[in-house]
């Protein structure tokens, strides 16, 4: 782990002004928490403030920046506000990133950077053009981590709170292909993930998935049938309150959400 830390310090600091989009997902909060140990540039770490975002992300960004001192900024990416990525295409996520990207570029100064690593580049990620377009560099690939190096930097610094961290993509991919995204959607999607964590913290992943069926729990191993009555029985009372169909929970099936216009029509 030393020589590829060396290499991904070398990376970093061949950047003198460097400015991380910070999701509060573990690559880039560990990318941040690597380049604010280097005196020898300037890193700002950038997070967008969403409806997109889950509160446990933002709040997780807020601890680290105060208890390592990052220089922490904090913008609105304006996403919502875009027509491309409110009709929520199958490449919504290519909008997502078009407009992060932009606005960090128009509130920092320097080289623009991102979490992604190797084995993202091999994923359905239409968020890449967005970040090729705009000059985003990727230090993770550069200094060719894979997701399980990063995990075993995140042990070898003793960071055991991002070391344990799932996988945890925006809110809205748990809202199915055609359906608008809106935020009191994301706001339920965040509510309905968090009881359901609650009621089963073991779980490993956990989606909360709002499709052209309803509302589905997913999840990444299926409960005991009493944990499972309970879980049902309050996520019913959720989506009562707020409009919606609970249709029962369901095994993960990881980028569910995004379907093919052959799978759309089946869909609806």
């Amino acid at each position: 782990m030393q020589t590829k830390l060396h290499r991904l310090l070398k990376v970093l600091a061949a950047y003198p002004k460097l400015n991380i989009a910070v999701s509060g997902g573990v690559d880039s909060m560990l990318l941040s928490y690597v380049a604010h140990q280097i005196d020898t540039i300037e890193v700002t770490a950038v997070h967008a403030c969403s409806y997109a975002v889950p509160e446990q992300a933002f709040s997780r960004v807020k601890t680290y920046a105060q208890r390592h001192q990052w220089h922490l900024k904090l913008i609105n990416a304006g996403e919502l506000e875009d027509p491309e990525y409110i009709n929520n295409p199958v490449n919504r996520c290519y909008f997502c990133k078009s407009n992060l990207y932009q606005r960090i570029s128009e509130n920092t100064e320097g080289v623009i950077a991102s979490g992604t690593n190797l084995d993202d580049l091999s994923d359905f990620r239409p968020g890449l053009a967005a970040a090729k377009e705009n000059r985003v560099v990727h230090p993770y690939v550069e200094a060719k981590f894979t997701k399980q190096d990063i995990y075993q930097l995140a042990s070898f610094f003793e960071l055991n709170d991002l070391e344990s961290l799932p996988a945890q993509p925006c809110l809205a991919s748990r809202v199915e292909t055609g359906i608008q995204i809106n935020p009191e959607d994301l706001l339920f999607i965040d509510k309905a993930e968090s009881l359901a964590r609650k009621l089963m913290p073991n779980v490993v992943d956990l989606r909360c998935r709002i499709t052209h069926q309803g509302v589905y729990l997913e999840l990444s191993q299926l409960p005991t049938t009493q944990i499972e009555i309970k879980v049902t029985a309050e996520l019913n009372l959720l989506c009562i309150k707020h409009g919606k169909l609970f249709s029962g929970i369901r095994l993960y099936k990881k980028g569910s959400a995004f379907i093919t216009e052959g799978q759309y029509y089946e869909a609806i």
